[in-house]
């Protein structure tokens, strides 16, 4: 396992100024970052408004293996994926966290227009995602 910092801003706005980023176009490189950076901060937002006050990290091995969020103690994983045509080649990096530690839920948010289950990894179009989580659906 790699340990590196991983850092979100506040504000996607001054990133881009800094950037000089100009539209961020669907299905571009930009708009994957944006797209995680998104979900991150209702991530954020969820741990702390719900009193749930759960950890938010990241895993990477060396062979570049990685899950873009791990909410508390590996409870639950989430891949983002600002892509809306998820196959079993998205699912790596999870099924390689899936076989080091107990995970009750594996998730991969997507721009998919319905949620489903390959593997006992949910994929979730992120409006989905979003509501099962203010629901207190995704940290049970």
């Amino acid at each position: 396992m790699i340990q590196a910092p991983k850092f979100y801003f506040f504000d996607l706005g001054i990133v881009n100024h800094l950037l000089k980023r100009g539209k961020v176009a669907y299905k571009s490189e930009s708009f994957g970052h944006a797209f995680e950076h998104f979900i991150y901060q209702e991530l954020y937002a969820h741990s702390h408004y719900s009193g749930l006050d759960y950890s938010i990290s990241y895993w990477r091995t060396a062979s570049q293996l990685e899950v873009d969020f791990i909410l508390g103690k590996h409870q639950v994983a989430i891949e983002i994926k600002a892509g809306d045509n998820i196959s079993s080649r998205h699912l790596r990096g999870l099924k390689a966290f899936m076989e080091e530690y107990d995970v009750k839920k594996s998730i991969i948010v997507c721009t998919e227009p319905r949620p489903r289950l390959i593997d006992n990894i949910y994929i979730m179009p992120w409006q989905y995602f979003l509501n099962q989580l203010w629901a207190n659906k995704i940290m049970n």
